[in-house]
């Protein structure tokens, strides 16, 4: 029975809620969402591309360890840049992108989880971000004039959305003509097997919701992009999806083997996007 798009909704919005208001890694949570490395250490995030030295510069409560790239590294900014960040999250990206667009620039954070936008807004004081702001919303409903920024970025975020092709349809509205598109997220190099493309927990752990490298690439020029690339692509380790601990649990759930489960789970993939709009 396919997963209701509702459900999956409330049940993303919990959990990442839950994270706001724990301050935890995902990782450390009891049950899997997708995350950068099995810690929450200061250093968690290096495995994805962040540098220590990005890291010790933004403020330590913005590293949630729930990235699987690191999209501002690639996108470019220049001093002056209006910055769009789509499921912001703690603000670690933003901030990151605050000290490249420089006082001159503005980034804008959207989120649909209030814990997390009000987190973010903390961490902003905090660290005195003055060209940095956080909105309330859904990355399906940008709150965004049309043509208002230069540069989207996203982090492990699109794959959790239920519709993707909206997703990338507002993307492309709310950038300027030649503004650019750089996102980071978790994707497949082959289709899933049924019981787990079904499955809520697989949804929210970054992985039932996933698409193929092709079909993402054909969602992305559906929306209008060109000079659409595939600029970073490494494999996600399954551990990072689904805990050892858990493992035969979520295999009696799913009806699949512990073999099976895992070798589905490999062929889950990091992939960064570069696209244009005309």
């Amino acid at each position: 029975m396919k997963i209701k798009d509702e459900e999956i909704k409330k049940t993303v919005r919990k959990r990442y809620g839950s994270l706001a208001r724990s301050g935890q890694s995902c990782c450390q949570q009891p049950s899997s969402c997708c995350c950068s490395e099995p810690d929450a250490s200061p250093t968690s995030g290096l495995a994805v591309g962040y540098s220590e030295e990005e890291l010790k510069t933004i403020p330590a409560e913005a590293n949630l360890g729930l990235g699987c790239g690191h999209p501002t590294a690639l996108a470019e900014l220049k001093p002056g840049d209006v910055v769009l960040d789509l499921g912001s999250g703690a603000g670690i990206d933003c901030f990151l992108a605050a000290r490249r667009v420089g006082p001159a620039g503005r980034v804008i954070g959207v989120d649909m989880t209030p814990e997390m936008i009000d987190r973010a807004r903390a961490n902003a004081s905090r660290g005195g971000y003055s060209n940095v702001e956080f909105r309330l919303g859904e990355i399906e409903n940008l709150p965004v004039p049309d043509s208002s920024v230069d540069v989207i970025i996203s982090n492990c975020v699109i794959n959790l959305s239920t519709d993707k092709p909206r997703v990338l349809r507002e993307a492309f509205r709310a950038l300027r003509p030649g503004g650019r598109l750089v996102v980071s997220d978790l994707a497949l190099t082959r289709p899933l097997p049924e019981e787990l493309s079904r499955s809520l927990e697989a949804y929210v752990a970054c992985v039932a919701g996933a698409l193929t490298e092709e079909d993402y690439i054909s969602t992305v020029e559906a929306a209008g992009f060109m000079n659409i690339k595939i600029v970073a692509e490494k494999n996600f380790p399954a551990e990072l999806l689904v805990e050892e601990a858990r493992v035969s649990e979520m295999s009696r759930a799913l009806g699949l083997s512990p073999e099976k489960l895992m070798e589905s789970l490999s062929s889950v993939v990091s992939i960064s996007i570069r696209a244009e709009k005309p």
